[in-house]
């Protein structure tokens, strides 16, 4: 019975901060105050203004975003793993924004791309501009979009790297000696040798954090707002402006559903791949 002893813990905070909440939400979403079924919410969500904005948004910040980290990621491991002379120093410096919160990370990108930030200013030290560019505004919602995305890279790529990093080191190097034997120059090795032995790695970095990008709100609110929304945001506004509960719950399970949607297109896609490999 020890063996269950020791993941009575874990069992229980999933219980009690993920699977209760989860249970709480959707019957919230379907039940009314008085306890009947009903899709009310849903459709109030499906009427809402922000609603088709904010799926956009949101789909499309983890479609930019995710491929950027694990790149990103990848290539910063690779370094790493050379063990040059101060990698580890390195490797720290990278991860540093796993230790700083989502709003602190929004306002951090805030005070460089708003009006009188940091960019404008260098910018205009430099003699590169007359006068401040607006980058944060509801007319230039594209460079909204983008402070975003750079700033979720900044934030979270430190998540992906710290995988992929762990996951170089679990390879025996053994497997690189011999593809130097057999006269393999190093893009060989990285696509015959190393990248195989990564995937495991790779996929649980890239499933983990599609289901994080979908939920992805302080960045969000602090550079975006309404400009910029997201499932999230629409879900916080009809929870602490309109106080309606209950439709915040169905954007909650809306996004559910879309983590797990693209979770699951995920698994597909690399098992195809592997069992095109082993073809």
């Amino acid at each position: 019975m020890l063996p269950y002893w020791l993941l009575l813990p874990t069992v229980a905070y999933l219980l009690l901060f993920f699977l209760f909440p989860l249970i709480s939400t959707i019957g919230l979403s379907f039940r009314t105050p008085e306890g009947k079924f009903t899709t009310e919410y849903f459709l109030r969500m499906l009427n809402d203004r922000l609603f088709l904005p904010a799926l956009k948004y949101t789909f499309f910040l983890a479609l930019t975003v995710v491929p950027l980290q694990v790149l990103t990621a990848l290539g910063i491991s690779l370094l790493v793993n050379t063990r040059f002379v101060g990698s580890r120093f390195f490797l720290y410096l990278c991860v540093l924004p796993l230790g700083i919160s989502d709003l602190t990370a929004g306002l951090i990108w805030f005070s460089i791309f708003t009006r009188h930030g940091y960019l404008n200013s260098i910018l205009y030290s430099l003699g590169f501009i007359e006068r401040p560019l607006v980058f944060l505004s509801a007319i230039t919602p594209e460079w909204v979009f983008v402070s975003i995305v750079l700033a979720e890279h900044w934030r979270a790529t430190a998540i992906v790297l710290v995988i992929l990093v762990a996951g170089l080191q679990m390879i025996s190097r053994d497997y690189l000696e011999a593809a130097e034997v057999l006269g393999a120059r190093p893009w060989q090795k990285f696509l015959y040798v190393t990248l195989p032995l990564l995937k495991p790695s790779l996929q649980s970095a890239l499933i983990i954090r599609t289901i994080f990008a979908f939920q992805v709100f302080a960045v969000v609110e602090a550079l975006g707002g309404h400009i910029v929304p997201v499932l999230a945001s629409a879900a916080y506004e009809w929870y602490a402006f309109y106080f309606q509960r209950h439709v915040a719950a169905a954007y909650a399970v809306i996004i559910m559903i879309a983590s797990m949607f693209m979770t699951f297109v995920l698994f597909r896609l690399l098992r195809m791949r592997r069992e095109a490999m082993r073809i």
